[in-house]
């Protein structure tokens, strides 16, 4: 049975994401290499520049 009591660390009690302290944790060296490319309409574009998307910040998490 899960534990109903696990959170992500990366969102506070209001569910909004934050940064996390790493800190205390060991360096590691890694390598990664991405592409993409995002197609969508102007007044999309528009609508996440001007933070009006109805579930938040598209570009927080």
């Amino acid at each position: 049975m899960p534990d109903k009591n696990l959170h992500f660390t990366h969102f506070d009690a209001s569910g909004q994401a934050h940064m996390v302290d790493v800190a205390a944790k060991a360096p590691t060296h890694r390598v990664a290499r991405a592409r993409g490319r995002i197609r969508m309409l102007p007044a999309t574009l528009a609508m996440i520049e001007a933070g009006g998307a109805k579930k938040g910040d598209v570009l927080g998490v």
